[in-house]
């Protein structure tokens, strides 16, 4: 070999290694996904030696709305280690809660053409859309969590939540817990999937959720539906026909199912045609049933287990908004209609004036008849039937001696309180909003500090749990 050939190939040997140190650097400069989320601000303080994921978010210079998403950047810190940097769309969600300091957001992963993209995060599975709730009235900062771990525990899935800490543009804001959104996934409600091809056939029948909820939370036009969005039922909350037409500004009497999967822009009129006759066709089954037979036409249309184990746990958290608002529900592919996911308990477990421990929820129309949002005739109607109770009262029983006992629920407490008390965040969460000892909107009680606030629930729950007891032993 020539000493020029030697010479061309020691140099372009060195070329090629320079160029591989300077990948290595540039890629340095970028996160993990390659997407050149910027270097966090050095001014922001990430707690050393804290296990809980501490979210940072930058929105851009962006004023964030309630929609649509701006866009914006996140990154995740556990014990000062980097773990995850993505760009973001966020937006504000939630009903009452958007007004409150501590506000809720929805996030979105995006590439960085600002296009969704499905990414791993913590122990979650891949995913685009994600939920940072707030517990701001909630001094707990656990209601959500527990209602959701106790749905999963009895076999009814609910979105998967995570403690975190949250920065967002420069400023510290709390302890927010970061959810799965609901919607239809193989790692979430893993309902069969629908496009608009599917017109007829088995397919037809399945997957479908619906939700029973305002229109845009507490924003104009919340109380206002169009066939677009979904459907009303036939009856009134009396089980009386309606004798006006739909939509429109909702009257109490209404109750209107919102299309959340197939989503209200992409389910075809087939679709609609299909999950409209379904409901129309159990409701007719379940008004004309006197509950005197052997059978029940009702139950070929639903999962009746579902409905019980929904009962179940709107009622011993004594939700307000059961049954009325948020409340979801689902068919798989040639099944029955069931209850559920469970959503939205922020004000439950003895937060709200109306979450008594001695008042069935499923009753709030007699209590409240004014209310625009009013209970559905189905679990009035559900609940006179014996063999429906007796069904509750047997899950009910096998419930309160596993994963319904005190000793579990308190348990379940205790463990995130010292998760969170042993990496330092209840101190900087209340710091930073110092609200115990304060009424906020919706708190029946007010303690003096967060263990008062704690306690209650505890007590709350053993009372209402205790309550429950005994008038379902008497059905």
């Amino acid at each position: 070999m020539s000493r020029t050939m030697e010479q061309n190939m020691r140099t372009t040997r060195i070329t090629l290694a320079l160029l591989l140190l300077l990948t290595i650097v540039l890629s340095s400069c970028k996160d993990d996904n390659g997407s050149g989320v910027p270097p966090i601000d050095p001014s922001i303080e990430i707690p050393e030696g804290s296990e809980i994921p501490f979210f940072v978010i930058n929105s851009n210079g962006n004023t964030i709305p309630d929609e649509p998403k701006v866009s914006g950047s996140l990154q995740v810190f556990v014990n000062q280690q980097l773990v995850f940097s993505n760009p973001i769309g966020i937006e504000l969600r939630g009903s009452t809660s958007r007004s409150f300091p501590k506000a809720p957001y929805g996030i979105e992963f995006w590439d960085q053409n600002g296009e969704d993209v499905s990414l791993e995060i913590l122990d979650f599975g891949k995913e685009e859309d994600w939920v940072l709730h707030g517990p701001y009235s909630d001094k707990t900062l656990l209601r959500n969590v527990l209602l959701h771990d106790l749905s999963n525990d009895i076999g009814r899935w609910a979105s998967k939540t995570q403690l975190i800490e949250l920065n967002i543009n420069g400023e510290y804001a709390g302890v927010y817990v970061f959810m799965e959104k609901v919607k239809r996934d193989g790692d979430r409600l893993d309902i069969e999937p629908m496009d608009q091809t599917v017109t007829s056939g088995v397919e037809l029948t399945g997957g479908y959720l619906l939700k029973i909820d305002k229109t845009s939370g507490d924003t104009p036009g919340a109380a206002t539906y169009t066939e677009e969005l979904g459907f009303r039922s036939d009856y009134s909350p009396n089980e009386n026909v309606h004798a006006f037409d739909a939509f429109g500004n909702k009257r109490g009497t209404e109750t209107y199912f919102l299309y959340e999967y197939p989503r209200a822009d992409a389910i075809n009129s087939a679709q609609k045609d299909y999950i409209q006759q379904y409901i129309r066709d159990f409701e007719d089954a379940l008004v004309a049933e006197d509950f005197s037979g052997a059978t029940r036409d009702y139950e070929n249309y639903i999962d009746v287990n579902s409905f019980v184990d929904f009962f179940i746990l709107n009622e011993l958290s004594a939700n307000p908004d059961a049954y009325r608002l948020s409340t979801y529900l689902h068919k798989y592919q040639n099944n029955k209609l069931a209850m559920g996911p469970a959503w939205d308990f922020n004000i439950a477990f003895g937060n709200d004036g109306r979450s008594a421990t001695n008042e069935w929820i499923y009753e709030f129309n007699d209590r409240n008849p004014n209310d625009l949002w009013l209970v559905h005739f189905w679990w009035e109607k559900l609940l006179a039937d014996p063999r429906f109770r007796a069904t509750v009262k047997t899950r009910w029983t096998a419930l309160r001696s596993t994963q319904l006992s005190q000793t579990t629920i308190d348990s379940k407490i205790d463990n995130w309180i010292t998760y969170l008390d042993a990496n330092g965040a209840i101190d900087r969460n209340f710091t930073q909003w110092p609200v115990i000892g304060f009424a906020l909107p919706f708190n029946s009680f007010v303690g003096n500090s967060f263990e008062e606030e704690v306690d209650y629930v505890k007590n709350w729950i053993q009372q209402r749990a205790t309550w429950m007891d005994s008038e379902i032993q008497a059905w």
